[in-house]
């Protein structure tokens, strides 16, 4: 049976680049590279023939997972559905945690994204809150409150 070795990175493909990538920028990511990939590895992994693809690493400052954001240059992005709530299925948010929930959630809310819902607390531990971000990404932000 294989075994994992580490979680390495989660993959979001996105429409605009620039935009994603400064709304992570903006949560505390740092940008690693940024480089375009094509050629028989991408067209091998990602069963697309003749594909070609923008992607930005970002990197928490603590390190750990990363976040590779893409975007298709060939062939045309398909639509995915930007107003999917917590319990359509596939992948539905990343989760970070911030030193400060409220500043987060106002700081983002200047730019123009907004709650899913609410902020919740649990337990006395987190407080958590999902925020829709540019193309509908859900980025859950959790602050250890207890």
């Amino acid at each position: 049976m294989p075994r994992i070795k580490r979680f390495d990175h989660v993959g979001v493909t996105v429409q605009d680049l620039d935009l994603v990538t400064a709304f992570f920028v903006s949560l505390g990511l740092e940008v690693e590279g940024r480089t375009f990939v094509e050629g028989d590895f991408i067209d091998t992994v990602t069963g697309i023939p003749d594909s070609r693809s923008e992607i930005v690493m970002l990197n928490a400052p603590d390190g750990g997972t990363s976040v590779e954001l893409s975007s298709f240059v060939r062939p045309d992005a398909v639509p995915g559905s930007p107003d999917a709530m917590a319990n359509e299925l596939g992948l539905r948010s990343l989760a970070f945690e911030v030193e400060d929930l409220t500043d987060s959630v106002e700081q983002l809310a200047a730019q123009g994204y907004g709650l899913v819902g609410g902020v919740g607390s649990y337990e006395n531990v987190w407080r958590m809150a999902y925020v829709r971000g540019p193309e509908g990404i859900i980025v859950a932000l959790a602050e250890r409150i207890g």
